[in-house]
């Protein structure tokens, strides 16, 4: 019943915080409450949820907690899934085409980083979910690392995302892009 919200407006907002209004602010707020409590020096999270990684990193920056935020990598399936809660609703068939997201995001990639029109990369990727069956593709974006602002030119360090609904499951996955 607390009054009290934690709200970090530029990275949580857009992206996954767009289609989800709120739920970022219960996980920064959540977040800082158990910070509060425990007092910890360093802090791990998954890279899976990116977004939410980024607005744990900013509140703690602007709070000023001193406290370490280590981001560990998303942990897969051997066949290069992100493993999540969320692959249990797949049906066999859903399962098969979910590795078009890792795989349209990689192939994205591959494109920025040998200089490639990033517009046209983050088109294909879409374009590729679309026809493995995903609808809706929420974004295929490319961010900022720390920011998470929109970039149209890779020309420092960035985060490449995608969130796409596949059957009744959302999915959501994200890989590192850093210029050459």
């Amino acid at each position: 019943d607390a009054q009290t919200r934690v709200h970090v407006p530029e990275v949580g907002d857009g992206l996954c915080g767009g289609s989800r209004p709120g739920h970022f602010d219960g996980v920064s707020t959540v977040v800082s409450m158990l910070f509060n409590l425990v007092q910890p020096d360093v802090a791990c999270f998954g890279e899976k949820d990116y977004q939410q990684l980024a607005v744990i990193r900013q509140m703690v920056a602007d709070l000023d907690l001193g406290i370490e935020i280590i981001g560990l990598p998303t942990q897969r399936a051997q066949d290069g899934l992100a493993l999540s809660s969320r692959n249990a609703y797949l049906n066999d068939e859903e399962r098969k085409a979910a590795l078009a997201l890792p795989r349209a995001l990689g192939e994205a990639k591959r494109q920025m980083e040998k200089g490639g029109s990033v517009e046209e990369a983050l088109t294909r990727a879409g374009a590729t979910l679309i026809a493995q069956g995903f609808d809706p593709v929420d974004y295929v974006m490319l961010c900022d690392a720390v920011t998470l602002e929109p970039m149209h030119v890779l020309d420092r360090p960035a985060r490449l995302l995608g969130a796409a609904k596949l059957g009744r499951t959302r999915l959501i996955d994200n890989i590192a892009v850093d210029p050459a």
